[in-house]
């Protein structure tokens, strides 16, 4: 029997094989949690029931966004937000997840994976980070209908030009009511001066 066990070790690679695939899972939890530090946010999701054309279509929507997902084992993803300081994230690792990664706007990957989720039921959004600040399934959701930067800069930029739009009405109807009077007076010095000759 010691052989075949001594077979067994030695077919497989023993110990080695271990240590280097330590190591290599060890690099991935690194790269995650600099990924996981260094974007404006991440939202964890469970896709499973997703069909694979719609997964492909989630990430053809989420890149358009300035976004990426990546399908990512729940262990690897637990060790990197740990180590970047997102131990609440943990929790919601449960079954199959992928990570969305927002690199343009703060809250373009909850936006993107939310709208998506209306029309994929299976789609679940789960948890986040945005700007740092660990977001439950709650506030992720209150997020994601924030509408986008470029929406809100619209508002912003219409709620500026209104009351400017206004006043420049209210100054052009002023000036012509001026003008009236002073048009009528006119005609009026002509009529006069022309029956006077």
């Amino acid at each position: 029997m010691t052989g075949e066990v001594f077979i067994l070790i030695k077919s497989f690679g023993g110990g080695k094989v271990s240590k280097i695939a330590i190591a290599n899972k060890q690099d991935e939890v690194n790269l995650l949690a600099d990924k996981m530090k260094n974007t404006n946010s991440f939202v964890i999701v469970n896709y499973s029931g997703l069909t694979v054309e719609q997964v492909t279509k989630l990430r053809v929507e989420l890149r358009e966004a300035g976004c990426e997902l990546k399908v990512i084992k729940n262990n690897i993803t637990s060790r990197a937000a740990e180590a970047a300081g997102y131990s609440e994230v943990k929790e919601a690792l449960v079954g199959p997840n992928a990570v969305a990664f927002s690199y343009e706007d703060s809250v373009s990957a909850a936006k993107t994976v939310y709208e998506f989720a209306k029309e994929n039921k299976a789609l679940e959004l789960k948890v986040g980070v945005v700007d740092g600040e660990f977001m439950d399934n709650l506030k992720i959701q209150t997020i994601a209908t924030i509408p986008t930067r470029d929406v809100l800069l619209t508002m912003i930029a219409a709620g500026i030009m209104t009351p400017i739009k206004e006043i420049a009405i209210a100054l052009d109807l002023h000036m012509k009511n001026l003008e009236a009077p002073l048009a009528e007076e006119a005609t009026e010095v002509t009529e006069v001066t022309e029956a006077a000759e």
